[in-house]
């Protein structure tokens, strides 16, 4: 059994920050990428950032230069500074990991249940 909780969403007025959390726990060999997506009402999920076991990151242009992804391998965790925040950022905010329960188990991708982003005055 594995679970991903996501933490730290709420209400920020424009040009707050927040920091995301996601833990991972469980039955865990080893994790892969690590990511955050989020989805707006009336539209798809998008990817927001991920990072590799090797902390390579990837950005969507819509957030460069105001959120940063990292990760603590000890903890399971992966975290989004968001800085700069704009009412197009309102979202659920899920958290994405790519990992095998055993090391003969194939690799594969679970998700958090999301926590709320609000941006507005």
């Amino acid at each position: 059994q594995v679970q991903l909780v996501e933490s730290g969403g709420g209400l920020v007025q424009p040009g707050g920050s927040l920091r995301l959390s996601c833990v991972a726990s469980g039955t865990i060999f080893s994790i892969g990428a690590m990511g955050w997506y989020r989805q707006a009402p009336g539209k798809q999920r998008e990817l927001v950032a991920t990072i590799t076991s090797g902390s390579n990151t990837n950005y969507a242009d819509s957030v460069k230069g105001r959120f940063t992804i990292s990760r603590d391998n000890v903890k399971n965790t992966v975290y989004l500074e968001m800085n700069s925040l704009k009412p197009e950022d309102t979202a659920v905010y899920y958290c994405n990991a790519d990992l095998r329960q055993t090391a003969s188990s194939y690799r594969r991708a679970y998700w958090g249940r999301g926590t709320q982003v609000t941006v507005s005055s």
